[in-house]
């Protein structure tokens, strides 16, 4: 899978700040189909740091309601990208 298929955004939350300036980790949105080596290795290649471990869930679909009309979100894939101690990806320090 190439590198630029696999991040699709950065995740900018209240809890992923904290959990980036406590435990130095960072969250993206990822192709549902992307292992977590092919994470890795695009985080590492894209943003030039040390991924030390990722962690990745699925995010089920939620049910939508416009007016009368119920639709449903589609399903998507979360990352949370732990870096080694001393690196940080500048995206997230608001440069």
């Amino acid at each position: 899978m190439n590198i630029h298929e696999v991040i699709k955004r950065p995740l900018l939350t209240e809890k992923v700040n904290i959990m980036r300036e406590e435990d130095n980790v960072v969250s993206f949105a990822v192709n549902p189909r992307a292992s977590k080596f092919d994470i890795q290795k695009a985080v590492e290649e894209l943003f030039n740091v040390k991924v030390r471990n990722v962690r990745t869930m699925r995010m089920h679909r939620k049910k939508r309601r416009i007016g009368k009309h119920i639709g449903e979100k589609a399903e998507w894939k979360k990352a949370m990208v732990k870096l080694e101690e001393g690196q940080s990806i500048e995206f997230f320090e608001g440069v």
